[in-house]
C-alpha cells in the first residue's frame, strides 16, 4: 500500500492506462534484481507466548532497529513500519516480523543482506527477552490468542474475511511466508516467467513445507500455511486459469483485476472501508461513498497489492508459495527461482517441462502438497520427481549466470539444501515431526528455541 503522500492522484480513464502502469516494470536483464522478503513469528523465551504490540513487544523491536537509522511509517500515530535504502521492515496482522529486502544485483547479495537482518533482530530483542522462529504456521496458539497490530488495512480484512473463506483470519495471524521478488524485459517474457513460477509454486510448496504442528500437535498437513491458502479467499487467490492462456498479457491481467473486490481506497491518511466493492464499479463512478471521488492510479497500486495469487503479478512477479523456514533455506528459495527464470536457455527448459501438463494438473496440486508435500501424487510418479528435475534446472541456470562472491564460489552455492532434499533428506516439515515424535516425547515447544534466528 502506498504510505501518505506517495500516492499517483492521475485519475484511471482506461485499461490501458492500468497496463501501461504494470509495463513500466520491464527492464533489459542487466537491470535485473533481487528482492527477498521474509517472515518470523516473535516469542518469549519463558512462556513461548507472542508478544504485543505493546509494551515490551513489537513497537519497542521496531524502536530498537529504528534507532540504526531508518526512518519511520507510522499509521495514525503508530509506528507500524520502517524503511532505508531499498530495504523496509513491517508487521503482519499479529506482529510477524517482515523484512522486505532491498533489489540486490545476486544471491551473494540477498544472503548478506539476511544475516545482517537477523543480527540486528537479535541484538533488540535480546534484552527483551524475545526470539524470533521463521515457521510457515504458529505452532502452539490459537486464533484467539494471537495479538493484533495497530494497522488500519488490517482491520478492515479483520472484518471482511470471515464473509468470503473459513480461514482467512488464520492466514492473516498465524502465517509466516518467504518470497522472491523478480523482474521481467517484456511482456512476452513476464507471461512466461509467470506460467513457468505459477505452475511449479506447487512444487515450490512442497520443497520449502516447514508448518506441520497446529495447536501444540501435529496437523496432518507438512504445509499447515499451504492448507489455509485453499480457504481463505478464493476470488483472489490461487492460481487462475487466464495466467496459462497463450495470448495472457498486461491487459488481460488488468481485466482480471477490476473483478478483484477490493477492501479500501485510502484518502486524506484514511482508509474507507470497501470490502468487497468491485474495482470496476470504482472506476466507472458507480461506488457512492462520501469522499471517495473518482478512482486513481495510486488506487489501482494499492488494489493490486490485495490479490493472493501463488504469484503475484505487479511491476515484477512475487512468488508466494513457501513456508519461512531456516536462513538457507529462505535464500534456497530465492536461488531456485533466480535459476530457473534469469536465464534464459533455463526459463526456455523450465517452460517446456511446465508444458508437459496443462494447468489443471498443476492446480490440482495445491491440496495434495499441503499435506503430503513431495509425496503427492505427480502423473507417472511424485512430487519429488518433477522437483529433482526443477532444482536441476535452477543449478543450470546459477551455474550459466556464473556470478561469484570473493571466495570464488558461484550461486549454487544456496542450492544445497534443495539438492539436499531432493536426494532424499527431510523436508523441514518432516525434520520437526521427527523432533516431535522422538527427543521432544510430544512437546511442540522446543520448536521456538531450536527454530530461532
Amino acid at each position: 500500500m502506498s504510505n501518505p503522500g506517495e500516492a499517483d492522484l492521475t485519475p484511471i480513464t482506461s485499461v490501458q492506462q492500468m497496463a501501461e502502469y504494470l509495463a513500466v516494470g520491464c527492464k533489459p536483464a542487466s537491470q535485473y534484481r533481487i528482492g527477498t522478503e521474509h517472515e518470523k513469528f516473535g516469542f518469549h523465551y519463558t512462556d513461548h507466548a507472542s508478544p504485543p504490540y505493546e509494551p515490551s513487544g513489537i513497537l519497542a523491536m521496531l524502536e530498537g532497529i529504528a534507532a540504526k537509522g531508518w526512518e519511520r511509517i507510522e499509521d495514525h500515530g503508530k509506528l507500524i513500519g520502517l524503511k532505508r535504502d531499498g530495504e523496509s521492515v513491517s508487521l503482519e496482522p499479529s506482529g510477524q516480523f517482515e523484512l522486505s529486502g532491498a533489489p540486490l544485483v545476486d544471491l551473494h547479495q540477498t544472503d548478506a543482506e539476511l544475516q545482517a537482518h537477523f543480527a540486528d533482530v537479535r541484538e533488540v530483542a535480546a534484552p527483551l527477552g524475545l526470539g524470533f522462529a521463521p515457521l510457515g504456521f504458529h505452532p502452539t496458539e490459537t486464533r484467539a490468542q494471537r495479538p493484533w497490530m495497530p494497522k488500519s488495512r488490517y482491520a478492515i480484512m479483520r472484518r471482511y474475511m470471515p464473509t468470503v473463506g473459513s480461514l482467512g483470519l488464520d492466514m492473516m495471524t498465524r502465517t509466516c511466508t518467504v518470497q522472491v521478488n523478480l523482474d521481467f524485459a517484456s511482456e512476452a517474457d513476464m507471461a512466461a516467467k509467470l506460467k513457468v513460477s505459477l505452475a511449479l509454486q506447487p512444487v515450490a510448496t512442497a520443497l520449502f513445507a516447514n508448518s506441520p504442528f497446529v495447536e501444540g500437535k501435529p496437523s496432518g498437513f507438512l504445509s499447515s500455511r499451504a492448507n489455509v491458502w485453499t480457504d481463505t479467499d478464493n476470488q483472489r487467490s490461487g492460481m487462475p486459469g487466464l495466467m496459462f492462456a497463450e495470448d495472457f498479457g498486461f491487459e488481460r491481467y488488468v481485466d482480471w483485476v477490476l473483478d478483484v473486490p477490493m477492501y479500501f481506497a485510502a484518502r486524506d491518511g484514511e482508509l474507507i472501508d470497501l470490502a468487497g466493492a468491485s474495482f470496476r464499479d470504482f472506476v466507472a463512478g458507480k461506488l457512492n461513498h462520501p469522499g471517495l471521488g473518482v478512482a486513481t492510479m495510486g488506487d489501482f497500486a494499492d488494489h493490486i497489492t490485495t490479490v493472493f495469487t501463488d504469484v503475484r503479478l505487479k511491476r515484477f512477479l512475487e512468488m508466494r508459495g513457501a513456508d519461512a523456514g531456516r536462513a538457507d533455506m529462505m535464500v534456497a528459495q530465492s536461488a531456485l527461482w533466480v535459476g530457473l527464470l534469469y536465464d534464459a536457455p533455463t526459463l526456455a527448459a523450465a517452460l517446456s517441462l511446465v508444458r508437459r501438463q496443462p494447468w489443471s494438473v498443476y492446480a490440482a496440486l495445491r491440496p495434495l502438497v499441503a499435506r503430503q508435500a513431495l509425496d503427492a501424487p505427480f502423473a507417472n510418479g511424485t512430487v519429488r520427481d518433477v522437483a529433482r528435475e526443477m532444482v536441476e534446472l535452477a543449478v543450470q541456470g546459477l551455474r550459466n549466470r556464473g556470478v561469484r562472491n570473493a571466495k570464488g564460489e558461484d550461486e549454487t552455492i544456496y542450492l544445497a539444501p534443495l539438492l539436499d532434499i531432493i536426494h532424499g533428506a527431510p523436508t523441514q516439515a518432516e525434520h520437526w515431526l521427527a523432533r516431535f515424535n522422538g527427543p521432544w516425547r510430544g512437546d511442540v515447544t522446543p520448536i521456538f528455541a531450536e527454530a530461532a534466528i
